[in-house]
């Protein structure tokens, strides 16, 4: 499946089904012949230090590491980005007084070298790190061998760090062969918006509070703002199935008196599924056919165009409205000054300061995969992951069909890519609190913080679902984790 192995290895541990059946069957003619010249490494090279080092290294918010000395815009670039957004300053330790720190624990502060080893005796989470490492310096042949016996261990069908070693093998055996991309598309949904993935999809936020309380947190901070207006103007950079929305229009319908007139624009890729199964204005329909019944004046407006073409006469704002702009699980698509010299993501928050609206909402996950080279990336991503494998385990049985489809639809993909890809083929960037908080800052934003009345009415939801579900305010913004690690950071800016 990802190269031209000699013998492709049997997976027992899957069941009765084979793992191919949890990616797209259309890669295998695309993945037959990858080009090796395409396989990117890190300058990080772990043998060349000492697991002291090694922790201190992993302990920092690296800048991308620059790999080529006559790109002299692309080196300006990154220190004005170190000294503007500090990188090694931002607050992800101690969010929930754990010392959540990238320092090795035990299991993964062996020396690590290329030599060829023995993995049968190790566990999943240390031959992980150990494929991560020797890929990460070129080794293929060992980090090949080792990739071949993780898929003998692990299964999506076990305990999580089971689980989530078999979606993180498969992103490490998609870099070693260069198809991360290919793989990173087969696994977008390709149906209208009826299909798995939307089910997927609600299935997720129902069952991982953290993505849920996410919209909530928006929502709460976005009717705060409807107060004393008539008419609101919502835009939503990133629409997706108007969820969201749905519990909006539902909490709307409930206040007292009579609710403002609501509009909201949705943003929509023309080449995404939604725009070409006509979903986007099925969506808009949906969504004007519940307001309508539950008494609440609403109008949807489409822009089919991607998000760095928008201009602010596409979005159609007219005068008496109150404006609020909605970014919820958007903002870290867009490429930003360590993947371009054109910073998108940067421009997209200066043309919304330059519409002045009342607020702002923004919804992430709070973890650094932007900056962060190949092998610290890969330490990051597995400790995010696993605690939202964990969180899927105290809420769903492990061998709930829901519960697959969510990890394989929801969170494979996004890990294949993060694991998988670099350059522009890198959609999944995530930043960490602080640096969004840097970056909201210098497009000239002012922090909002929440409402206690949006603060205790997730707090008592939260109560629920499980007492490891943690809520944390910090510097205005809502953290929502699992344990001691922070998973989603809700913020409202003006």
């Amino acid at each position: 499946m990802f190269g031209s192995d000699k013998q492709k290895p049997v997976y027992d541990s899957y069941s009765s089904e084979s793992y191919e059946k949890y990616f797209d069957d259309t890669l295998s003619e695309e993945l037959t012949h990858p080009s090796s010249s395409e396989v990117s490494g890190s300058s990080f090279r772990p043998q060349d230090v000492s697991s002291d080092q090694l922790r201190d290294y992993l302990e920092v918010q690296s800048a991308d590491i620059l790999h080529s000395d006559t790109d002299k815009m692309k080196l300006m670039l990154q220190e004005l980005e170190r000294d503007l957004l500090a990188d090694n300053d931002v607050d992800v330790e101690y969010m929930f007084g754990t010392g959540l720190n990238m320092e090795i624990d035990g299991e993964w502060s062996n020396p690590i070298g290329t030599e060829s080893i023995h993995v049968s005796s190790r566990t999943p989470k240390q031959m992980l790190i150990e494929c991560a490492a020797v890929l990460a310096d070129g080794n293929i042949e060992v980090a090949s061998a080792i990739i071949n016996e993780l898929r003998q261990l692990v299964s999506i069908q076990g305990d999580p760090p089971q689980r989530i070693a078999a979606y993180m093998v498969e992103g490490l055996a998609a870099r070693m062969s260069a198809s991360g991309k290919y793989l990173y598309k087969a696994l977008k949904c390709k149906e209208p918006p009826s299909s798995d993935r939307l089910a997927a999809m609600q299935i997720l936020f129902e069952v991982c509070p953290c993505f849920r309380f996410g919209f909530m947190a928006a929502n709460g901070a976005i009717i705060e703002a409807f107060k004393d207006e008539k008419r609101v103007h919502i835009i939503d950079f990133d629409i997706n199935q108007g969820s969201q929305y749905i519990t909006l229009i539902q909490s709307i319908a409930k206040l007292p008196g009579k609710p403002p007139h609501l509009r909201l624009t949705g943003v929509d890729d023309p080449e995404s599924v939604q725009r070409l199964n006509g979903g986007l204005e099925i969506i808009g329909l949906r969504l004007e056919k519940l307001a309508e019944v539950l008494g609440v004046s609403f109008k949807f407006h489409a822009v089919a165009s991607r998000t760095s073409l928008v201009t602010p006469s596409m979005l159609d704002w007219r005068p008496g409205e109150a404006l609020v702009v909605n970014f919820a699980f958007q903002l870290h698509h867009m490429p930003d000054e360590s993947v371009s010299t054109i910073n998108q993501r940067d421009q997209l928050l200066r043309m919304v300061k330059s519409l002045n609206p009342k607020l702002v909402t923004v919804v992430e996950q709070d973890v650094n995969t932007n900056t962060s080279p190949f092998f610290p990336r890969f330490i990051e991503a597995y400790s995010y992951y696993s605690a939202v494998f964990e969180s899927l385990d105290a809420t769903l049985p492990r061998e709930s069909q829901d519960r697959m489809n969510v990890e394989r639809q929801c969170l494979a993909r996004d890990i294949v890519n993060i694991v998988a890809c670099e350059g522009e083929e890198r959609i999944e960037r995530y930043e960490v609190a602080g640096k969004w908080r840097a970056r909201m800052t210098m497009a000239g934003f002012t922090s909002c913080p929440m409402s206690p009345n949006v603060t205790d009415m997730i707090q008592k939801l939260i109560r629920e679902y499980s007492d490891r579900y943690k809520l944390k305010e910090d510097l205005g913004a809502l953290h929502f984790g699992w344990e001691g690690k922070s998973l989603i950071v809700a913020s409202a800016w003006r």
